[in-house]
């Protein structure tokens, strides 16, 4: 799919059409990967100085939202094989962040917490992780950001059907 011309509001709210940008510009696949490695380069420069990359950021995220999350799910929930989602929870685990405690009745399972030191970071943290989101979209208005944010989320939710890692490497699962 290739949207072919650009229509911008001007202050006025009249409608104003832009140049035509290069036919790339506007495909949407193009325009998410491109706005996703933006979106990591700012979370990153956000983050720079604290020992905290942007997958672990992520992940503990993740299970402070879900404590009590086994790792094979929490791989599925931010989209990472499970090979290098453990390695990221041995990452927090070995900073003290997280704690893997056995489930109650199969040892095979490990659940996941947010340690205190865990917890401390993740709110200490959390105003820089919001203020990069702000750099991102503030090129948009507050209606435009909320629009955006709408649109962004009922696509992905329409979507959810294609998550998996290594998507475009691997088959996906047979339904």
């Amino acid at each position: 799919m290739t949207i072919t011309r650009a229509i911008i509001p001007d202050q006025r709210s009249r409608i104003t059409e832009e140049p035509t940008p290069p036919p790339y510009r506007r495909v949407p696949a193009y325009l998410i990967r491109r706005l996703q490695m933006i979106s990591t380069a700012i979370v990153a420069e956000e983050f720079e100085g604290e020992d905290m990359s942007v997958s672990e950021w992520a992940v503990l995220i993740m299970i402070e939202n879900h404590p009590g999350i086994d790792q094979s799910r929490l791989a599925e929930v931010v989209a990472i094989d499970r090979t290098n989602t453990g390695r990221l929870v041995d990452q927090l685990e070995a900073k003290g962040l997280v704690e893997r405690r056995p489930h109650d009745s199969d040892r095979r399972v490990w659940m996941l917490r947010c340690t205190p030191l865990g917890l401390k970071i993740r709110k200490r943290l959390r105003p820089r992780a919001l203020a990069s989101q702000e750099r991102l979209l503030s090129c948009l208005g507050p209606a435009q950001r909320e629009l955006f944010i709408n649109l962004m989320s009922q696509v992905v939710t329409a979507n959810e059907e294609y998550v998996r890692p290594g998507a475009g490497r691997r088959k996906p699962k047979t339904r």
